[in-house]
């Protein structure tokens, strides 16, 4: 009896603690999320997915160390394993003409122009949305690779061990990365600034 009674203290002990430190990071915590999946329904999810295997193994985290820290690359790993899940995308031209079935008809797909959205265009100026834009235009190793290192601020050899892969190639992604990042991002810039007529 003595033991239940000390075990049940000690998981509502642990529980409060838990709690504590989610109401702490779940803000910065989403966020991470939301860099990583690039909307707000996914990042949600994989925010609560993160959280409920980071209590599941809350007896292993090491009190010593930052809890956002090992909360992070818990979430990395979730991200990264649904990743790997994922059928393969086969990518298709927007411009080209799909098969419209047995008759042989074909049509082309129509894209509305977000641009001429008021709204989104005054939100397009802010950095924030830059980026992000750039984020998700990302190869999903080197978007995963960039978020680790410049969001999440882990050591090559981190993520070298939560992706998977040699250190030569994790240099390799974010090198690559970073710079597909920055020609982005100045690119999407360049744009509105051509639709501003705020040109310099």
């Amino acid at each position: 009896m003595d033991i239940a009674r000390l075990l049940t203290g000690t998981v509502r002990k642990d529980r409060r603690e838990f709690d504590q430190l989610v109401n702490k990071c779940h803000r910065q915590a989403y966020n991470v999320a939301f860099r990583m999946t690039g909307n707000a329904a996914d990042a949600e999810d994989l925010t609560q997915e993160s959280f409920l295997r980071a209590y599941r193994f809350f007896d292993r985290y090491d009190r010593g160390l930052p809890f956002e820290n090992w909360l992070f690359r818990i979430m990395s790993r979730v991200f990264i394993d649904e990743l790997r899940k994922r059928p393969k995308l086969k990518t298709q031209s927007l411009d080209q003409p799909l098969s419209g079935g047995d008759d042989g008809s074909e049509y082309v797909l129509e894209i509305p122009d977000f641009t001429s959205n008021p709204e989104q265009m005054a939100l397009s100026h802010a950095l924030e949305e830059y980026l992000q834009t750039a984020l998700n235009a990302l190869p999903e190793e080197f978007r995963v690779s960039v978020i680790l290192a410049d969001i999440e601020c882990l050591s090559y050899e981190e993520i070298a061990e939560l992706m998977n892969c040699s250190l030569g190639t994790v240099r390799s992604r974010l090198h690559r990365g970073r710079k597909m990042l920055r020609s982005k991002i100045q690119t999407a810039q360049h744009k509105q600034s051509l639709l501003t007529g705020d040109i310099r």
